[in-house]
């Protein structure tokens, strides 16, 4: 097989996720935040991860904020974009989609957007986080008919051994690489995901795993409930005083050189709204304050 000769061309995109239309008060500004910034900075298109909003006509300016975007624009589908009773078509023909699952080229770049959301068998209750046989059997098939260098986003992390992470991740793991080791060089270079609230950057089997952060904050639950706003806003979005909200609006442009050999992503920092978990009865430990943060993180590694 002759190697994938790599394109002389960077390419650019904004990433987000889990702003969570339907908690957060300020979602509509945390977004215009985000489309702003990519104007400005020319990306190549955008991408969101996840928990974006239920196809509801209450959301219909939101959704017009992300079409301000006038270059290709992607979503992702995350586990609380069909609350409500909605259906994931109803979702999907809401957002604009083609398919829950599909994948698309840009400047000799292949690219592969996951549904995290089928049923798995004997599932009972809670969201399920799975990726069915008909997913899997697409997905190699795709990737076989590429020599691109490819990219996969996923709302689920198919990395993590825990709940809420795809259970059949190692599957999905064991696919790439395998695809990798046919194809003879490292065709499948990394895995964005959100629906975690964390930041990090893993390595595992020279793949790259990405966590992006929300855009909005982190849930902690019910054992720590604080006013975070105002009991107004609190009273209007009765979810938010579940979480930790960040004060500003996270996100990532993520710049692909393939001349150069490299990946990069550049992120931006804020501050927690009110208290920080560590700050409300637990230790930092308890919450992992290497990848709790209010943050996307910025890196750059060598493929």
């Amino acid at each position: 097989m002759t190697h994938y000769q790599p394109s002389p061309m960077k390419v650019r995109f904004g990433i987000i996720a889990d702003i969570h239309k339907d908690v957060m008060h300020d979602a509509d500004s945390r977004l215009q935040s985000f489309i702003d910034h990519m104007v400005r900075e020319q990306v190549d298109f955008i991408i969101q991860l996840g928990d974006f909003c239920v196809p509801k006509s209450e959301n219909r300016d939101f959704i017009q904020i992300w079409n301000q975007f006038q270059k290709p624009s992607y979503h992702v589908l995350g586990n609380h974009d069909t609350d409500g009773g909605f259906t994931h078509q109803q979702t999907i023909d809401y957002w604009g989609m083609n398919s829950r699952f599909y994948s698309f080229d840009h400047k000799g770049v292949h690219f592969i957007v996951l549904d995290g959301n089928d049923i798995p068998v004997g599932h009972q209750s809670g969201y399920p986080c799975y990726i069915a046989a008909d997913q899997i059997s697409w997905l190699y098939e795709n990737l076989k008919q590429t020599n691109a260098f490819s990219i996969v986003f996923v709302h689920q992390s198919i990395e993590r051994e825990m709940d809420g992470s795809i259970k059949n991740g190692s599957e999905v793991r064991n696919l790439l690489e395998k695809v990798n080791h046919q194809a003879g060089f490292r065709k499948v270079i990394a895995c964005f995901s959100g629906h975690h609230h964390r930041d990090y950057v893993r390595w595992i089997n020279n793949i790259l795993y990405s966590q992006i952060n929300s855009a909005s904050y982190y849930w902690i639950g019910e054992d720590f409930l604080e006013v975070r706003y105002s009991q107004e806003i609190d009273e209007q979005y009765p979810w938010i005083k579940y979480t930790v909200p960040y004060q500003d609006s996270i996100y990532g442009i993520v710049t692909l050189d393939l001349q150069e050999g490299t990946i990069e992503l550049n992120g931006c920092k804020s501050e927690f709204v009110g208290s920080a978990p560590w700050d409300l009865g637990r230790t930092r430990a308890y919450w992992d304050d290497r990848t709790l943060k209010p943050c996307v993180s910025n890196w750059k590694v060598f493929l």
